[in-house]
């Protein structure tokens, strides 16, 4: 009889395999979900459900590649599907709302010494960055989340999310742009900084 890619694996060796390799990955998939969902309860459900889809699938997971990034697919593909049709409508950015200028510009250039404004934005509490990144529109947030919070390259990003490189590349693009306006504008209703 054979084994169907929905069943789980009745391998012994394979369940030993996964609970090996895969459990680890444990608390980084739940503290992407948790970006994600923005609710513990729903990282939970959401975690949950990858670790399902993922044992019911690994026997199709071919050894030796990386099983960090299917299982971040796994994960994404499962909060996109199952999530986002419980939340309402993401709100939509036009490029054209943003403003021009970076945070970038307004610290200085690369390779100088920290300003005093790089030295505040580095002191700023995780809450805040964790708020600005949660305001990012969805597919800016994933691509922002995958890059810079977990290092997945823009090839894994794209293969994760199902999407061309250059639209890896634009969300990035955007999904920082609307960071740093939304980190700068912290900074400066602190009155950290001065225009």
């Amino acid at each position: 009889m054979a084994r169907s890619q929905a069943a789980p694996p009745d391998d012994p060796a394979l369940r030993e395999r996964f609970e090996r390799e895969v459990l680890p990955l444990l608390p980084n998939l739940y503290s992407a979900a948790l970006r994600m969902t923005r609710n513990p309860a729903d990282a939970e459900d959401l975690v949950q459900e990858t670790y399902l889809r993922a044992y019911r699938g690994f026997s199709g997971f071919e050894e030796g590649t990386n099983l960090r990034a299917w299982m971040y697919r796994i994960l994404t593909n499962t909060f996109i599907n199952s999530y986002r049709k419980k939340q309402r409508e993401p709100v939509t950015v036009q490029e054209d709302d943003l403003d021009e200028w970076y945070l970038y510009d307004k610290l200085g250039e690369s390779g100088v010494e920290p300003s005093a404004e790089a030295e505040v934005i580095r002191s700023m509490p995780d809450e805040d960055v964790q708020r600005a990144l949660e305001a990012l529109p969805e597919g800016f947030r994933l691509a922002v989340l995958l890059a810079d919070v977990e290092g997945f390259s823009y090839k894994e990003i794209a293969e994760i999310l199902g999407i061309p490189i250059g639209t890896v590349m634009s969300r990035l693009h955007r999904g920082r742009r609307a960071l740093e306006k939304a980190l700068w504008e912290r900074v400066r209703e602190r009155g950290l900084v001065s225009d």
